[in-house]
């Protein structure tokens, strides 16, 4: 090779690296500002923010077993983008999991039970009323009877996970293989509502306990599961437009003066449930 062709190559290799570099320092430091700029308040973890929000939960939350209290993530979590902080004195981030920062193994804080951000529940009852899917007792295997067997309990907040877990294992996967034990298969970070045990027909004497094993009654007898429906929409209940016979969800399907309570109660008086001129139910 001659000295010429050295030469030129030696310069193409130097315009290589002055290239790379350039491009490493940019990178790093586009990165820097976007994880650990210095306006960001360290001494509060937000779920909102737009880096966390850009990665998968299981980033750092991983499950080890079936407890229903998520654990604080180590530390390779956090010093995937948060070395800087890691290896700077007096950063409030550490405060964030541990209750003091001093000796080798500084205990943690309790996970809290209160979140300011907001994660909503994806649950569609159709979907878990078929197949594998399917508690063994149906509506039951999440559902308890409460205020004297009127009313049914709805899962909420962390201790809902006790239920959930039976199946969504740490390992489990789908039918289709599809793991099915990560935070992002039933949470997203938008607004939640809890539905309400305090349906309308409780507050007009209507009871569970009256018209479940007593009569013979299933849920299905009562309700229908729409797929896909808004949470407050999946399951339907009997309302004042099922009175009528040739509905198979209709009160009147019982309480027709024949079939349910002999035919002395009055139950095809419309006065049993409505009063005054406008008929109004009550509640």
């Amino acid at each position: 090779m001659t000295r010429q062709r050295r030469a030129h190559l030696l310069v193409q290799c130097t315009f290589v690296c002055i290239g790379l570099s350039v491009n490493f320092i940019f990178c790093h430091a586009t990165f820097n500002a976007w994880a650990q700029g210095p306006e960001v308040d360290y001494s509060k973890f937000l779920h909102t923010s737009s880096r966390h929000s850009s990665i998968a939960c299981t980033s750092c939350h991983e499950r080890t077993d079936n407890s229903a209290t998520p654990r604080f993530p180590g530390h390779s979590a956090c010093t995937t983008c948060h070395i800087g902080q890691f290896t700077t004195p007096a950063i409030p981030m550490c405060q964030i999991c541990h209750t003091e920062t001093s000796g080798s193994r500084p205990p943690l804080r309790s996970f809290p039970t209160d979140f300011k951000g907001t994660f909503n529940v994806k649950f569609d009852h159709s979907q878990h009323m078929t197949g594998a899917a399917r508690p063994q007792t149906g509506c039951n295997g999440c559902h308890s009877p409460m205020s004297r067997n009127v009313a049914f309990t709805v899962p909420a907040a962390l201790t809902a996970h006790n239920g959930c877990y039976s199946c969504h294992t740490p390992s489990s996967k789908s039918s289709s293989g599809k793991e099915i034990g990560s935070c992002g298969v039933c949470h997203d970070q938008k607004s939640f509502r809890r539905t309400s045990t305090a349906a309308r027909a409780f507050r007009l004497a209507f009871s569970h306990a009256d018209h479940g094993t007593r009569e013979r009654l299933a849920c299905a007898d009562c309700h229908r599961l729409t797929p896909g429906a808004p949470q407050t929409k999946q399951v339907s209940a009997p309302s004042a437009a099922q009175h009528f016979a040739g509905n198979s969800q209709s009160c009147a399907t019982c309480h027709n003066g024949r079939r349910t309570f002999g035919g002395d109660l009055g139950f095809k008086d419309c006065k049993r449930c409505h009063s005054g001129t406008t008929f109004r139910m009550g509640g």
